[in-house]
C-alpha cells in the first residue's frame, strides 16, 4: 500500500549523540571516533541493503570516506551541546522494485540536497519480515548542519545580526552585552524548506506511480490540510503488522479497526448528504415550474402507480402498509415539502460536523494516552541505563557510555519528556490514564451510535427521494404521451368537420 513517511531530526551532543555512532548505525559499519577515542561497531546489524556518500562538487574528495567525513564534522563542532547533523528517514514504496526505489531516492537526493551544496550520507534499509509480514523499505540519510565553503572548508552555521536603535547604534542588554539575533546562514533548517522537500518527494513518487500506470497516490499533507474529513489511524509498525497478518490481534490493530469502521460511516453519511442536497436543488427547480406537483402529490402518485401494478392482494396490502409508514415518518418529522426535506438534511449535515469534531477530540486523546502507555513502559525498562550514566562522574568514560547506549538513552529522554508534559508534578498515574481511556471508549460508543442514527435516517430520506424520482419519471412519460396524442385528436376532429 502506498504510504508517505518523511521525518527529520537533529543529531545533537546535548542528547548524548555522536555523528560517528549515528553514521555507523545507519550504514551497519564499524567506525572510529577521534572525538571520543572509541569505536562504534554495528557490523552485526541486519537489514542494510547498501549505503553511499554523495558530495557537492566543491567538497574534499577524502570526504567520500564515511569515517573521514564524520570525524571532520565532529572536529569542526567544538561545543559540548553542538548540533551535528540533520537525520532523515523516508519510506520507500512497495509498489516499486528495489532498484526503482533506490534510483528514485538517489535522484531525489541529488536534485534537492546535493544541488544545494549539502553532503549526503545515505543508507537503504529493508528489515527482514516474518512470513506474511509487510515489507518496510526505507532509507536514512545524514547531512552535516554546518555548510561547506567553496574551498572545501567548513563554514559557519549562523551569523550575528545586531539589534540597532533609531540612530543605527548597537543596543546593549542589562549586562552591558550587545543584543543580537542568530541568523542561519542556510535555509536547510527552515519549515518552508522541509515542506518543499516533503512535497517534492511526494510528487516524484506520484509521477512514478503514473508512469507505471498505478492508480495510487501519496500526499505530504495531513488529513486536516487535505480537507479530508476522516480520523487518522495510528502508525502500526512492521512488528504489529506481522502479528496482525498472523491473526494475532493487537491494541494498535484494534484501535485502527475502530477508526476505519467510524470513517466508513462518516464517508457514507457525507456522500448521502451531498447527493441529497444536489437532488433537492434539482427537484425544487422542477417543482417550481407552473402546475408542478408537490412532494406529497408525487409520493401519492408513486404509491398509486405501485398499487395499480400489484397483481396480488398481498402486494396491494404491502404497498398500502409501506405508504402508511412513509407518510407517518414524514408527518412525525414535520416533512411536508422539499423545503422541509432540505432542512432535515441540513440538520443532519450540522450534526455530522459536530459529531466529527467530538470524535476528533476523543481519538486524539486516546492516541495520546496510548503513546503515554508506550512512554511509561520505555521509561521503566530504560531507567537502569539512565541510572548507569548518572553513576559515571568522569567525562571520558561518561562519553563512552553515552555512545554505547545512544539509542536507549534517546528513547529514555523522549519517554521522560512525554511523561513530564502529562504529569508536571512528576507523579505518574497510569491508573488515571487507564480510567480516562475506558471513559473515552464508552463515549465513542455513544457518539458512534449517534452517527449510525443519522445514517439510518438518511437512508429513510433516500427512500423518499427514490419514490419521488419514480413518480416524477412516470408523470413525464404521461405528459409526453398526452402531447403526442393531441395532434392526432385535432386531426380527427378536422376530418369530421369536413
Amino acid at each position: 500500500m502506498a504510504l508517505f513517511h518523511f521525518t527529520v531530526t537533529q543529531t545533537k551532543r546535548s542528547k548524548g549523540q555522536s555523528a560517528i555512532a549515528s553514521a555507523a548505525y545507519r550504514s551497519g559499519e564499524k567506525l572510529y571516533s577521534e572525538y571520543y577515542g572509541e569505536y562504534s561497531d554495528y557490523t552485526r546489524k541486519g537489514g542494510v541493503i547498501c549505503s553511499d556518500i554523495f558530495l557537492p562538487p566543491h567538497a574534499l574528495k577524502e570526504y567520500a570516506d564515511r569515517q573521514t567525513l564524520w570525524n571532520a564534522v565532529e572536529k569542526a563542532e567544538r561545543g559540548k551541546n553542538a548540533q551535528l547533523a540533520y537525520s532523515f528517514e523516508i519510506s520507500l514504496q512497495n509498489e516499486f522494485s528495489l532498484e526503482e526505489n533506490i534510483a528514485l531516492a538517489r535522484e531525489f537526493l541529488f536534485r534537492e540536497f546535493v544541488s544545494r551544496g549539502m553532503t549526503v550520507d545515505v543508507s537503504f534499509h529493508e528489515k527482514e519480515c516474518e512470513d506474511g509480514g509487510t515489507p518496510n523499505p526505507h532509507f536514512h540519510f545524514l547531512c552535516p548542519i554546518r555548510p561547506m565553503e567553496q574551498d572545501g572548508t567548513w563554514g559557519i552555521k549562523q551569523r550575528r545580526e545586531y539589534v540597532l536603535d533609531e540612530e543605527g547604534n548597537r543596543i546593549r542588554d542589562a549586562n552591558g552585552k550587545y543584543v543580537f539575533n542568530a541568523v542561519p546562514t542556510t535555509d536547510w533548517g527552515s519549515p518552508e524548506t522541509l515542506e518543499h522537500w516533503r512535497e517534492a518527494w511526494a510528487e516524484m513518487c506520484n509521477a512514478k506511480f503514473a508512469e507505471k500506470g498505478l492508480d495510487v497516490r501519496i500526499d505530504h499533507r495531513s488529513y486536516e490540510r487535505q480537507g479530508v474529513e476522516l480520523l487518522p489511524t495510528v502508525h502500526e509498525g512492521a512488528t504489529v503488522r506481522a502479528m496482525e497478518k498472523k491473526g494475532i490481534r493487537t491494541e494498535k490493530g484494534e484501535f485502527n479497526r475502530w477508526i476505519r469502521a467510524t470513517n466508513a460511516v462518516i464517508r457514507d453519511i457525507k456522500k448521502k448528504i451531498a447527493l441529497l442536497f444536489d437532488w433537492i436543488a434539482e427537484a425544487k427547480a422542477e417543482l417550481a415550474k407552473p402546475q408542478a406537483p408537490d412532494l406529497v402529490s408525487l409520493l401519492s402518485a408513486y404509491y398509486t402507480q405501485r398499487r395499480a401494478g400489484a397483481y396480488s392482494q398481498k402486494g396491494k396490502v404491502s404497498n398500502l402498509k409501506e405508504m402508511n409508514e412513509t407518510f407517518n415518518y414524514l408527518r412525525a418529522n414535520g416533512i411536508y415539502s422539499l423545503e422541509d426535506l432540505e432542512s432535515r438534511v441540513s440538520e443532519h449535515s450540522a450534526a455530522t460536523e459536530s459529531l466529527k469534531k467530538t470524535l476528533d477530540e476523543q481519538t486524539a486523546r486516546m492516541k495520546a494516552i496510548k503513546q503515554l502507555y508506550d512512554s511509561s513502559a520505555a521509561f521503566q525498562s530504560l531507567k537502569p541505563v539512565y541510572d548507569g550514566l548518572q553513576k559515571i562522574k568522569f567525562e571520558k568514560p561518561r562519553a563512552k557510555y553515552k555512545a554505547e547506549h545512544e539509542a536507549e538513552l534517546k528513547q529514555f529522554y523522549a519517554a521522560r519528556r512525554k511523561l513530564t508534559r502529562e504529569f508536571p508534578d512528576g507523579k505518574v498515574d497510569m491508573k488515571k490514564l487507564s480510567d480516562e481511556y475506558d471513559e473515552l471508549e464508552q463515549a465513542h460508543e455513544t457518539t458512534y451510535g449517534e452517527f449510525k442514527a443519522v445514517r439510518d435516517d438518511l437512508h429513510r430520506l433516500w427512500k423518499v427521494k427514490s419514490c419521488v424520482d419514480t413518480a416524477a419519471r412516470f408523470n413525464e412519460r404521461t405528459e409526453e404521451q398526452m402531447l403526442q396524442n393531441r395532434p392526432q385528436t385535432r386531426h380527427k376532429k378536422e376530418e369530421l368537420s369536413r
